[in-house]
């Protein structure tokens, strides 16, 4: 039996470590070589062999392995409406995302790489207003396909839903006696887990994350039934 592909190496932890403490234009451009060898390219590798699996989980989600317009998140940060001028992000991210992503907004699969923070995720990250209550109305009209999704055992050993953002209280206009009403204060809707630096680095990552994407998969297939979506 294969032992597996090996995407990246230390030296893609070392580049972001080292951009984290060096984030200026020159320090990067001296330094892109680094990541287009260590970073990028195994990134786009890794989407591409995890496709496959992708499309039997859903064949209306991508990994889409191309430098623009692609799965990759571009490593310049956006500043014009930050105070943190800093031009470049210390992390790599991949979304796998919904065919129908550009009509409308959609949940997605997503994969973080950076030094002591990596985590594998799916969901929602930052709906708009009238999309966070569409789905919150939707988890109360239709609480045990929830709770099959993100309260079952075996979920809840693995994976925790993101409360990075959450409202002190339950939002108005829901039932009090909702057995799930603190799951309606999240404003992200989304399930993740941390993964270890060592797992990225070594020849285990493509089927871990496969196994993820699967475990992952009943939380975006309830999202996309509260969005209209095809799973």
């Amino acid at each position: 039996m294969s032992r597996g592909t090996r995407y990246f190496s230390d030296a893609a932890l070392a580049f972001l470590h080292d951009l984290a403490g060096n984030n200026s234009r020159d320090w990067f451009q001296a330094n892109k070589a680094r990541y287009e060898e260590h970073v990028r390219a195994p990134f786009q590798k890794l989407l591409v062999d995890l496709q496959p699996a992708l499309a039997r989980i859903s064949p209306h989600f991508q990994a889409d392995p191309r430098s623009v317009g692609g799965s990759l998140y571009r490593i310049q940060r956006d500043t014009r409406y930050s105070r943190d001028k800093s031009p470049y992000k210390p992390w790599q991210g991949a979304r796998l995302f919904h065919e129908r992503r550009r009509a409308v907004l959609s949940p997605l699969f997503y994969i973080h790489l950076q030094p002591g923070r990596c985590f594998v995720g799916a969901g929602l990250w930052h709906p708009d207003g009238p999309t966070l209550r569409r789905v919150r109305q939707f988890i109360v009209d239709n609480p045990a396909a929830w709770a099959r999704a993100v309260h079952a055992p075996a979920f809840r050993r693995r994976y925790r839903l993101d409360d990075s953002q959450m409202l002190v209280r339950p939002p108005r206009g829901f039932p009090p006696d909702f057995p799930y009403l603190d799951d309606l204060r999240h404003k992200n809707i989304v399930g993740e887990r941390p993964l270890e630096d060592a797992l990225f680095t070594g020849n285990a990552l493509r089927r871990t994350l496969e196994r993820d994407l699967q475990a992952l998969a009943p939380v975006v297939d309830y999202l996309c039934a509260a969005l209209d979506l095809d799973f």
